[in-house]
């Protein structure tokens, strides 16, 4: 193959992978592709890692497939299908560190600068210990996957959905009703902290010194940086034909290509191949370590255009699904006092096919894709809900909806496996918490008026309405439980008007469980021959 065809090759592979994880996380319209998601996401390194020691299948090999081609060519991961690679290369072409074509003063480039093994092998290390220790802390901070869904999450989609709802607004005015409006997410101060920090610390060493995060603070970098030093086939420089010109470093973004000594550090090599069209002696190759000779590439003509970078990413509008409409029933009463006894809720809930919270944080990176795909905005980042060890790692929280009975999407799109797949049956019988009722909370005991407004929204009747007595005679409802049947999903919690504490809740189960089946009573057939009006 024509080496000069490998860095448009790259581009347009690292271009469909980009875009399509980028998708992943902004589809605020529902456009279905969350349903190719495990496809997307076979190749992602730490996310198959973890899901492959949690459940070894073919499905959840995809690291495997990763070693095998960087031991073979380098560390095409980081330039290609690496997400927050691709999004620092992105950066570094903005802000013009390497030269364009076609321009009569070449900017400085990127210029090479030794390897900082101290700091990269060091952080590799401690990453290594912290998850033998059962710490995922620093594998959920620097895994780049789960860094780049967090940015996504937080910074990016808040904006893609504010657009929309602004184009909403325009379009509305003119009469078309193609878009619909989306409920922002709420916002965690922790996650918002973290995706910003990761976005400016990123951004700036991409700015000024283009792959040095991949380099140094990135433990998949590091860890494929060591594999490919054994990489068959590897870049390298012909010194015969090399005239030290310096064009090869100018535009390497790992700064890895010493022009004095004619040689290029394969472990910091990211294979973008830039240098292979820049070289104008054509000494820089593509080829495998076994030669004894490197051979010199075939001089090609010199006017063809090098460099196809697209410069903007499309990620707007296209095709759209149908709206979600959310029902909204009639406001049930607000207490006349607020309530004074506190939910005694003694464990957090991790989703529905977690299986429990040991094995759930064991597994989870934190990359969020869960939280900005659940179409009820229930998942939302923990603050130490699950420890310090365990922070950022997505709960349910009830405060702005409930899980919806037939709903599986985290499950399904879940890339590291901390979520397993569920079926909808099984989904409807995964008890993730059980219900807890405080009778002093209740408008029906404190202010004497019926409510009922946790009963309508249980979907497998675990709570239901029986007679009450209060204190002045007066024959009322108020709610009783039946936990056995109870899933925990937090339709009850979410529609009891009580503030600030609840008198309804969901207290969450460490090993979550199977929900028998409600009996649901047959309606009774009318068997009158008369009209019923």
């Amino acid at each position: 193959m024509n080496p000069l065809v490998l860095k448009p090759l790259r581009v347009c592979l690292a271009l469909a992978f980009f875009m399509g994880t980028t998708l992943l996380f902004l589809d605020i319209w529902n456009t279905g592709i969350r349903m190719f998601a495990d496809k997307l996401l076979f190749l992602q390194f730490i996310p198959s890692l973890l899901k492959f020691m949690n459940h070894a299948a073919v499905g959840a090999a995809g690291f495997m497939v990763v070693l095998g081609i960087t031991l073979i060519f380098g560390r095409i991961y980081c330039s290609a299908i690496c997400p927050l690679g691709i999004f620092q290369d992105v950066i570094s072409r903005v802000f013009s560190k390497s030269a364009s074509p076609g321009k009569k003063t070449k900017s400085p480039g990127f210029r090479y600068s030794p390897p900082r093994n101290m700091l990269r092998y060091s952080i590799l290390l401690a990453t290594l210990l912290f998850f033998a220790a059962g710490a995922t802390l620093m594998l959920n901070l620097l895994d780049p996957f789960s860094s780049f869904g967090r940015m996504m999450t937080h910074l990016f989609q808040p904006v893609v959905i504010f657009l929309n709802n602004v184009s909403v607004s325009l379009e509305e005015t003119l009469g078309n009703h193609v878009l619909f409006r989306i409920r922002l997410q709420a916002v965690a101060p922790l996650s918002f902290s973290i995706a910003l920090a990761s976005v400016i610390l990123v951004g700036w060493m991409s700015a000024r010194h283009g792959r040095l995060y991949c380099n140094t603070l990135c433990p998949v970098g590091t860890l494929l940086g060591l594999i490919s030093k054994f990489s068959i086939v590897r870049v390298g420089i012909h010194a015969n034909f090399c005239r030290s010109c310096g064009e090869c470093r100018r535009v390497c973004k790992a700064e890895c290509i010493d022009v004095k000594t004619k040689q290029v550090d394969v472990s910091r090599c990211v294979g973008c191949f830039n240098c292979l069209s820049a070289c104008p002696d054509q000494a820089m190759v593509y080829q495998s370590r076994f030669r004894r000779n490197l051979q010199p590439r075939i001089h090609k003509n010199a006017g063809q255009n090098r460099r196809s970078f697209i410069l903007t990413l499309a990620t707007g509008s296209l095709g759209m699904a149908a709206g979600r409409v959310n029902a909204t029933p009639n406001s049930p009463p607000r207490q006349a006092r607020p309530t004074t006894i506190v939910e005694n809720k003694t464990c957090p809930l991790s989703p529905p096919g977690s299986g429990g919270i040991e094995r759930y944080t064991s597994i989870c990176t934190a990359c969020h894709l869960c939280v900005s795909a659940c179409p009820s905005n229930i998942l939302t980042p923990s603050v130490f809900a699950f420890g310090v060890s365990n922070m950022m790692q997505p709960q349910m929280n009830f405060n702005r909806g409930h899980c919806d009975f037939d709903c599986t999407v985290c499950s399904n799109i879940c890339p590291s496996g901390a979520i397993l797949a569920l079926t909808t049956v099984q989904k409807q019988q995964t008890q993730v918490g059980v219900a807890k009722f405080i009778k002093e909370n209740c408008v029906v005991y404190t202010d004497n008026t019926n409510c009922g407004a946790c009963s309508e929204h249980c979907p497998t009747k675990a709570v239901t309405m029986v007679p009450y007595i209060n204190a002045a005679g007066r024959s009322l409802v108020i709610p009783k439980m039946n936990e056995a049947i109870c899933v925990g999903c937090g339709g009850c919690e979410h529609a009891c008007p009580t503030l600030p504490y609840k008198a309804i809740y969901v207290d969450g189960n460490l090993v979550h469980k199977t929900a028998e089946k409600s009996q649901e009573k047959k309606p009774e057939q009318d068997t009158s021959q008369d009209f019923p009006f």
